[in-house]
């Protein structure tokens, strides 16, 4: 199915819980997907396992926020196969530029090695995509995302499918009526992505610490 969307379609259709993908990076074509099994990361339920929390405490990288959006969408769409095609990246692009869509990157030096990116709804944030260059890259940016979306008032973090990745960090999988009334729930919130800045490895490690 073609569709021929702008910013707003887009951020309507997320709000009733359906999404488009594109079947790969060279296909023009965008097609809607509705999961009868949806994945979730419960925020006061991420796993911090014991090695990645020594890596956190250690500062091996710096992260950033809304710093390089675009860097970090092309990264996610740097594999060899990808449902993010160039209709995705302009809409999600523009819903950048909006105020809605956001990235946490991941620096070694002056080189973005990992990074996350989704959109914000209220206080519901969906996880788009995620990278890695270095070792843990992804996880620590993850570490970060859980526990800014924590501080800033939001209270579902939807990772659209449930993977074995993502099981393995506090993933659980529910039913599509379940995510339905989460989501209706978190649309209600008052949430704000740009609340508080980052926070720092201590508050990374604290706070999930006392929930995993």
């Amino acid at each position: 199915m073609r569709l021929d969307l702008t910013p707003e379609t887009l951020l309507q259709a997320y709000r009733m819980g359906v999404f488009p993908m594109a079947e790969s990076r060279d296909d023009p074509r965008l097609h809607w997907f509705d999961p009868v099994a949806r994945g979730v990361l419960p925020l006061d339920g991420f796993r911090l396992s014991r090695s990645l929390r020594r890596r956190i405490r250690a500062e091996p990288f710096r992260l950033s926020l809304d710093q390089a959006f675009e860097d970090v969408l092309i990264g996610c769409a740097d594999r060899e196969t990808t449902w993010i095609n160039t209709e995705i990246a302009r809409l999600f692009t523009a819903l950048h530029q909006q105020g809605h869509a956001h990235s946490i990157e991941v620096w070694d030096g002056p080189e973005l090695v990992g990074g996350v990116y989704g959109l914000a709804l209220a206080g519901a944030f969906c996880g788009e995509s995620m990278f890695s260059r270095r070792n843990d890259a992804s996880k620590i940016a993850l570490a970060y995302l859980v526990t800014h979306l924590r501080r800033c008032g939001f209270t579902l973090f939807d990772t659209q499918y449930p993977t074995e990745h993502l099981a393995r960090l506090g993933g659980v999988e529910i039913s599509r009526v379940a995510y339905r009334a989460r989501l209706a729930h978190a649309l209600r919130a008052d949430a704000d992505f740009h609340r508080f800045p980052l926070p720092d490895s201590y508050e990374v490690v604290q706070l999930n610490t006392q929930t995993s």
